[in-house]
C-alpha cells in the first residue's frame, strides 16, 4: 500500500549563492572550476525538472577579487590612482559578465533557461541598502532561472564606485521576493560553518548557528575584498528574519541540496534566528 503522503509534492523557491571560491580558483586570475559549474548546473536542472523555482546569486572569485584588491576598488575613488581605478572597474565588470557566461552556457547545455541581471546595469550603492529595483528578477517565469552576481557598481560622490557583494544581494532578494522557502549558501572549501578555519585539523562542523554564538574564523584579505565568512554570517542571520530555511552547505557535494529540499535536513550548518 503506498505511503499516505506519497503524492504530496512540496514546491520550493530556492535562493542559492554559488560562492566565488567554489566556481573559481580564487588564487589564480580568471580561472574557473569547470567541474563545479557543471555539477551545479546539473543540480539546477534537477530542481527545475522537479517543479522547484531557483534564483541564483554568484560570487566573483578570481574574476573580481584580485583586480579589486590590487586597485583598492572597495575603498572607492582614490584621487592619486582614480584613472587606473576606472580602467580596473571597466575590466572587472567585463570579467564578471564573462564568468556569468560560463554559468549560463553550462545551464543551456543542461537544458535550463536563464536570464542574467548584472548589477552594474541596474544597482547603485553598496551594502544591503543599495538602490535599484529587483522587480525584474522577482518576476522571472517559473521555469527560468534569474541570475545576478557580486559586481562593481556606481556610487554617489565622492566614492563614485564600490563593490556590491553577492551576500548583500542575497539579503535583499530574500526580503523582496515573495515565497522564498530556502536560502542556501554553497561553500567551496568546507561542509558548512566550522569551529575553526578549514586549515585547522581540529575544526568541527557547527550544525546550527545564531548571532549569539561567536566564531573563530579567518578572512583572507589577499583574495577576498567583501568580508568573507563574517559578512556571509551576518547576511544569513539577517535573512532568518524572513526565510525559515537558511543553510551553509558544501557546494562540492550538490546532492546535499537535494537532500535538504526533499528530506528537510542534511549535513551542513543551519542558520537560525
Amino acid at each position: 500500500m503506498p505511503h499516505p503522503l506519497a503524492e504530496l509534492i512540496i514546491v520550493a523557491h530556492i535562493l542559492v549563492k554559488f560562492g566565488g571560491g567554489l566556481i573559481t580558483d580564487k588564487s589564480q586570475l580568471k580561472t574557473i572550476n569547470q567541474g563545479a559549474i557543471t555539477e551545479l548546473s546539473v543540480l539546477i536542472h534537477y530542481l527545475i525538472n522537479n517543479n522547484h523555482q531557483v534564483t541564483i546569486v554568484h560570487g566573483a572569485g578570481s574574476f573580481g577579487h584580485l583586480k579589486a584588491k590590487k586597485w583598492q576598488i572597495s575603498e572607492g575613488a582614490i584621487s592619486e590612482i582614480e584613472k587606473e581605478q576606472l580602467v580596473a572597474v571597466a575590466a572587472i565588470r567585463k570579467d564578471m559578465k564573462e564568468l556569468n557566461s560560463y554559468i549560463t552556457k553550462e545551464l543551456v547545455i543542461q537544458g535550463v533557461e536563464s536570464i542574467s541581471f548584472p548589477p552594474s546595469n541596474w544597482a547603485r550603492g553598496i551594502g544591503p541598502n543599495f538602490k535599484g529595483s529587483l522587480a525584474d528578477i522577482a518576476s522571472c517565469p517559473q521555469n527560468t532561472v534569474a541570475i545576478t552576481f557580486g559586481d562593481v557598481v556606481d556610487c554617489e560622490e565622492p566614492r563614485n564606485f564600490g563593490i556590491l557583494s553577492g551576500d548583500d544581494l542575497m539579503v535583499r532578494l530574500a526580503k523582496e521576493i515573495d515565497g522564498i522557502t530556502h536560502c542556501i549558501f554553497l561553500l567551496g572549501d568546507t561542509e558548512g560553518l566550522l569551529t575553526a578555519p578549514p586549515s585547522d585539523p581540529k575544526s568541527k562542523l557547527v550544525p546550527t548557528w545564531s548571532r549569539n554564538r561567536t566564531i573563530n574564523g579567518e578572512h583572507n584579505t589577499s583574495e577576498d575584498v567583501t568580508g568573507g565568512i563574517f559578512l556571509k554570517l551576518e547576511s544569513a542571520a539577517e535573512i532568518t528574519q524572513v526565510v525559515s530555511n537558511v543553510w551553509f552547505l558544501d557546494g562540492r557535494n550538490p546532492n546535499r541540496v537535494k537532500q535538504l529540499i526533499e528530506a528537510g535536513h542534511t549535513i551542513g550548518t543551519r542558520i537560525v534566528p
